[in-house]
This record gives structure tokens, sequence and C-alpha cells, in this order.
């Protein structure tokens, strides 16, 4: 999709005050803008986390319903072996009707498991899967997930990332199945996001402190969708990036807007235990996307919406698959 030449240009905020008070900025410059968009038309995509199990499912539907903030994909992270066959299948269903793509995390990750280099001042492995058994699990995740109905999987690991791949390129799971990095091992240049590219990932999730020249350097090198929370978790630093998601666009397109929520407690891995916690932050991050999106339209940048139900990512550059020994 190409952006309407009739359409008014969209404006920066503040730009008319600041202008008439001398304190204009230079016009953007068309060179550090992004040729790429999703196949089937559009520039950017929406994109609500931590969306922890059916309940919480229902009341993001529900409220999205309420504020009219479209959805192109709901992810989960605390995994799938942290559900039910019930509880997945119900997600299935649920997203389904809604035409909704359903992100579900796989496997074990080194932050929960027994080694104690993700607890060193290094923080060294991060979510990786640790040995054999962690990428075992992992794919049992995947296998499980897909046969439910699943066609989206988080991945952490470059190395779980790359099996999957290859599972889907030989059809032990769907090919139609997507795969998703998450931002804890997002890549931070252009020459790690093509890797990424490479080894299978769908759509990258980049860390949400990279500026936005470091995302005309990526879109030099890849098509590959981006994911980016708009707002970040804690954890994940805590950015609030709202009044930049028009000039987010305008680089990082095709980009999934993540709208992730600061100051809240973690839920991963989330059970019963956490449910208020867990309904009330769904609950309030469709509604940091109303007010994102309420932004977008201010400025005269919320166009170019992918298409509802779009889902697939287009032609994507891969290494070779590995044929098997025997």
């Amino acid at each position: 999709m190409t952006t309407d030449a009739s359409a008014p240009a969209a404006r920066r905020p503040g730009e008319q005050v600041l202008a008439a008070l001398g304190l204009g900025a230079p016009a953007p410059d068309p060179a550090d803008a992004s040729p790429h968009s999703f196949p089937g038309g559009g520039r950017w995509r929406t994109e609500i986390p931590s969306c922890e199990g059916p309940e919480a499912l229902a009341v993001v539907l529900k409220e999205a319903s309420r504020l009219d903030v479209p959805i192109h994909r709901i992810s989960q992270g605390s995994g799938v072996w942290m559900l039910t066959d019930a509880e997945i299948t119900e997600m299935v269903e649920a997203t389904a009707a809604r035409d909704i793509e359903l992100c579900l995390f796989t496997g074990p990750r080194g932050t929960w498991d027994i080694g104690g280099s993700v607890r060193s001042d290094s923080r060294g492995a991060g979510l990786r899967a640790r040995g054999h058994d962690a990428v075992a699990g992992c794919v049992e995740d995947a296998v499980r997930a897909t046969e439910l109905g699943v066609k989206c999987l988080l991945v952490a690991d470059e190395g779980v990332l790359w099996t999957l791949h290859r599972a889907r390129e030989t059809g032990i799971i769907p090919a139609g199945t997507t795969l998703k990095v998450s931002a804890l091992i997002g890549p931070v240049n252009p020459a790690s996001y093509a890797v990424f590219e490479r080894l299978g990932a769908d759509s990258v999730n980049v860390p949400s402190d990279l500026t936005l020249d470091h995302l005309t350097e990526i879109r030099r090198v890849s098509a590959a969708p981006m994911d980016m929370y708009i707002e970040a978790p804690d954890d994940l630093g805590g950015y609030v990036r709202m009044y930049e998601v028009a000039e987010l666009i305008r680089r990082g397109a095709p980009l999934y807007l993540k709208f992730g929520l600061s100051k809240a407690p973690g839920i991963y891995p989330w059970g019963t235990h956490l449910r208020d916690l867990t309904l009330d932050t769904a609950r309030e991050r469709v509604r940091r996307g109303r007010l994102a999106l309420d932004l977008l339209a201010r400025h005269g940048a919320d166009g170019d919406m992918a298409p509802l139900g779009s889902r697939l990512p287009g032609s994507l550059n891969r290494f070779p698959a590995e044929r098997s020994a025997g």
C-alpha cells in the first residue's frame, strides 16, 4: 500500500506553535524513511503483549471493542507450558473468531532454570535455552502449540529459532507458522537484525531504546517486520515513546506497535495467584493502545495501517536450511 498523495502531510507534535516562535525543526529527511511495508498493504500493525490466558484474553477483546482499538496480534509471555490444552484451544478459538494472530512463547528459558550466570552482574546467557534439554522443551512446546492451532511462536534463543525454522521447512510444524524474536534477545544493530531474519525470524522485537537513526540503519539492510514496545515494561527499561509513534513508523516500517505497560509488577510465569494484577494490566495495555492511536490521529499520521487479519511477513532472506546427514 502506498500513501495517498492527496492526503495532507502528517504534522509533528507542537510543530506549528514552535515554528511561530522561531523554534521550528528541520523538515524530515525523505532518505530516513523506510521503503518497506507489509505484504498486502500497510506500514504498521498492532500488538497487545502479556496476555497470559483465556480470562486475560477475554478482558483484552472486550476492552478493545469498547475503546475501538484494532488488534492484529496478541502475545503471551509465560510460555506454552504454563497453559493447559483446553486453555490454549480457548485462546485459539477466541482469536480466530476475531481474525487476530495469537503468539505463544516457547519453552524453558535461562532466567528460570538453575543456571547461576543470569544472576551474576553480567547477566550472562539471559533467556537463552541452556543445554539440549531446554531446546527440546522449546521444540516440544512448538509442536504441541501448533497441533492445537497456534500459528505464531515467540522465541528467545537463536538456536531454537533456527531449529524451529528448519522444522517449518521440513513440515514438522506447519509451513504457515510465523516465528517472532523476543525483545529480551532483540538485536541492536543492522548486522545482527539481518542474522535473525536469515535464521528464520518473521518479526524481530528490537529493544525500545534504539534511536530513530538505528531504525533507519536496520531498514537499509532488512525488510523483516519489526516489533517495538511503544511503552516498555520496567524490566525492559520502562521507556514511553508515544509522541514518537509516527516517526517510529516512518523510520521502522513495517512495524508492530506493541502496547506494553511501565510501572507494573512482572507477571511471568503467570498463575491464578496473579489474577487481579494480570487482568488489570491487560485492560490498561489496551487503553495505552487507544492513547497512542489517538496521538497518531491528532497528528494526521494514522493512515497506512495494515488490514486487520493480515499476519504474514512477506518474502524474507534465509540461510539455506541444513539437510539431514541421513
